[in-house]
């Protein structure tokens, strides 16, 4: 499973073009997450690029290019991390309109949300809005089966193994902030309160136990 934000990052700087030619990149993401009728680079594509990404990455999908469809999908969080789906209103709440995108992070003064979306200035960018503005913060599952990490991880593990335990904990509402496949004290401490929570040895360590408690967590 791929991290989102890798998906996304590595798509910034794509941009439309001016007049009647079209960026066939653009005009692949519509293609391939399933928007046939989205030929041009002129149609309102930020939800059209969340679903690519989510596309690329194995993560639940809207399958609409409207962005206040991403309401729909995922679990609400009011604690977002780099990774999350944030959706914004435009021209006013109550209107259809919308914008979405990846969320990477709040302001100082917490007044401002930065986004890594498609169509923000006509491009795949980083950009803030208002946090006046947010209707609300989504994390995404797997659409497919939950991929569980092999063991044995610890603190100084690194790599996709990592992703994927820090995926499932932040999902499970231990949050230990962006997925970067670095296991640190913060992971450690979220794969604790876990242990603490199923009754298991607070030792910090992902081993053949957790496996099976987090095998029977998604069986419940």
């Amino acid at each position: 499973m791929k991290n989102i934000l890798k998906v996304a990052v590595a798509e910034i700087g794509v941009k439309e073009i001016a007049g009647h030619e079209d960026n066939k990149r653009i005009v692949e993401y519509a293609k391939e997450a399933g928007f046939t009728n989205i030929t041009n680079d002129e149609t309102p594509w930020c939800s059209v690029f969340i679903n690519w990404c989510c596309l690329r990455a194995g993560l639940q999908r809207t399958h609409k290019a409207n962005a206040r469809s991403w309401l729909s999908v995922g679990i609400p969080t009011d604690q977002p991390v780099p990774g999350d789906i944030v959706i914004f209103w435009r021209e006013n709440r109550s209107s259809w309109k919308g914008h979405v995108g990846i969320f990477m992070g709040f302001s100082k003064d917490l007044k401002t949300v930065f986004t890594l979306g498609g169509n923000q200035k006509n491009s795949v960018s980083i950009q803030g809005y208002g946090a006046d503005k947010v209707l609300g913060f989504r994390r995404l599952s797997s659409e497919a089966n939950m991929e569980l990490p092999e063991p044995t991880l610890k603190i100084g593990s690194r790599g996709e193994e990592v992703e994927k335990l820090q995926t499932i904990l932040n999902e499970l509402d231990y949050f230990c902030g962006a997925v970067d496949g670095i296991f640190g004290n913060r992971t450690a401490t979220q794969l604790k309160a876990l242990q603490k929570h199923e009754e298991k040895r607070e030792d910090g360590i992902y081993g053949p136990e957790m496996k099976e408690v987090l095998e029977y967590i998604y069986q419940r």
